[in-house]
């Protein structure tokens, strides 16, 4: 699985450069949410115990903004230990909601929930509603639209074409919503930067740039 944030260098409409300067913090994060009879990913710890360690550890390291993905059966346990004023209410475990949940330092509005239009059963794709979540929050006096996804997993070519065609569905939501406006896509791609043209270079062909590659 791959986690990317992607920040749209084409989006910060209006605006010019040193106007306005400012910084924050921010996670994608698959928490693997699953329930455990479906899979307990193989570590040490019930999978309660763990969501109760992982909202810990987002409220100790005090990130300003968290994208999860899976966050399904145990979400109830992140969120107990989790201190972030600002939350996205579950939309329900396996098989009912898409594990896309934010919590944040910064509130939002018009919180939005997409299914994709298109999955491919292998690895599970289609058993939930799998697809991505749009939010806009104001960060410092700047608004920003925020954009978290989950996409289909597998190397079949039917995953990859799913997947390919998330990508482009997510894309035309952004430029039918979000244009002129600064964006953020951030969560699990299920993809790799040697896939070229199918889903991520999408996202670098659309204007967006990876965080990741520009800090590392």
């Amino acid at each position: 699985m791959s986690s990317r944030l992607l920040a749209a260098a084409l989006a910060l409409g209006g605006l010019t450069v040193g106007q306005t300067t400012g910084n924050f913090n921010f996670l994608t994060y698959n928490v693997a949410g699953l329930p455990a009879i479906i899979n307990n990913n193989d570590v040490p710890g019930d999978k309660g115990t763990n969501a109760n360690l992982i909202g810990t550890v987002l409220a100790t390291q005090e990130y300003d903004i968290v994208h999860m993905q899976e966050d399904f059966n145990y979400h109830a346990y992140i969120y107990a230990t989790d201190n972030h004023p600002y939350r996205t209410p579950t939309s329900g475990g396996v098989p009912f909601g898409d594990g896309l949940n934010t919590v944040a330092n910064y509130d939002w509005t018009g919180l939005v929930r997409k299914k994709w239009n298109k999955c491919y059963l292998n690895s599970g794709d289609c058993l939930t509603p799998k697809g991505f979540s749009f939010m806009r929050m104001k960060i410092q006096g700047i608004e920003v639209d925020l954009y978290n996804l989950h996409a289909d997993a597998g190397s079949d070519q039917g995953d990859v074409d799913a997947r390919s065609a998330g990508i482009d569905q997510i894309l035309a939501y952004i430029n039918a919503n979000s244009q002129g406006r600064a964006v953020i896509v951030a969560g699990d791609t299920n993809d790799r930067w040697t896939n070229a043209g199918r889903s991520i270079n999408k996202l670098i062909d659309a204007g967006f740039s990876d965080s990741w590659v520009q800090l590392i």
